[in-house]
């Protein structure tokens, strides 16, 4: 059954009132077409970026509407998902007065941008075993908790959440359920995409920095309900996704083949690199993944992360989050660069 939930209520009231900007490209948007553009005082010499690019970025979302089975009104594009998450925060997050939950251990940008836009931050922390704990969740959010950040497949803890437990927040917590999928393509859970019109509560965060390889162009994605994604464009720059990420990202998005050629073979090396780390006698744990990392406990973070470093290896040190005391995370990479890293581990004492 759909739910029932109205977002107006939830939006800012600067931002209800906001006419929003409007570019030359917004005001005449036919601009491949063969005519003299005098409007938007650019340039006019062709070099391939001299023009201003689509500000709606019409024929990548085309593409990714037809790649995810999700109508083009329902996608937001930010450059790279952490402006995706600063539009949501402005959107409907009053400064000083409103708050959001996370559930550390998480993505530490939801923290960094709660204190930029001056809203505050309850954390709820994961269970032992990395789940959300329902009760606490709930017991901790009032009146002024506007938003929730679930991460799943989590990072740095690479499990994905209970689709149970999502599925009880969605309809029980009182705000907007952003559930960030950056590593959803390493995952065999469903994505929570197919849900969009069951909850109009619901944020659908991805990225094309992880299986697609493409983090050096920044592209985030966001899937919403219209009205969600209506209000995120009223605030968003005009020319928030520049022209080369767009070219870039089209290529790649035609490129299945490779696209999925590499997410397996990632898949293949996570495989070979888990069954390695078990031989590592100082590896006390190593934790369950849907992502395209593996995290470990160790019996010294800091000393085996110093040892990886002399040896030309580069980790992620975690210790220093909520129940991840002397746990390093270490991506997966090609072939020879796991073999590299085992060898590594299996060299120092």
């Amino acid at each position: 059954m759909k739910q029932i939930f109205n977002i107006k209520n939830l939006v800012r009231q600067n931002v209800k009132s906001l006419k929003p900007y409007s570019s030359a490209r917004d005001e005449f948007k036919d601009f491949n077409a063969e005519m003299v553009f005098l409007d938007a005082n650019e340039n006019p010499f062709d070099n391939g970026i001299n023009r201003y690019p689509d500000p709606q970025q019409t024929n990548l979302k085309i593409l990714l509407s037809e790649a995810k089975g999700i109508a083009v009104e329902n996608i937001l594009l930010g450059n790279g998902s952490d402006e995706v998450l600063d539009l949501i925060f402005r959107a409907f997050c009053e400064p000083s007065i409103d708050n959001v939950i996370i559930l550390p251990p998480t993505y530490g940008m939801y923290e960094v941008l709660a204190r930029v836009n001056a809203v505050e931050t309850i954390k709820v922390e994961l269970s032992e075993d990395f789940h959300p704990n329902i009760e606490q969740i709930l017991k901790a959010s009032n009146d002024k908790s506007k938003i929730l950040f679930l991460c799943s497949p989590n990072n740095p803890t690479g499990n994905s959440f209970n689709s149970n437990d999502v599925e009880s927040l969605l309809k029980k917590f009182n705000g907007i359920v952003v559930i960030d999928e950056a590593y959803i393509d390493f995952s065999e859970q469903e994505s929570w995409l197919n849900c969009l019109e069951e909850f109009a509560n619901l944020i659908v965060t991805q990225t094309l920095s992880k299986a697609y390889a493409m983090a050096g162009i920044r592209l985030g994605i966001c899937y919403a309900s219209k009205d969600i994604i209506s209000v995120l464009n009223k605030i968003k720059p005009p020319y928030n996704v520049n022209e080369l990420t767009q070219q870039r990202a089209i290529e790649q998005l035609l490129n299945k083949d490779l696209v999925n050629e590499q997410v397996s073979n990632i898949l293949a090396e996570r495989k070979t690199l888990i069954k390695e780390l078990k031989t590592i006698d100082f590896i006390s744990e190593i934790y369950p993944t849907d992502a395209n990392f593996v995290l470990v406990k160790v019996d010294d973070a800091k000393v085996r992360y110093n040892q990886l470093i002399e040896k030309g290896i580069v980790t992620r040190n975690r210790t220093n989050q909520p129940l991840c005391e002397n746990c390093l995370r270490f991506t997966v990479g090609t072939s020879e660069e796991n073999k590299k890293l085992i060898n590594a581990l299996k060299s120092i004492s």
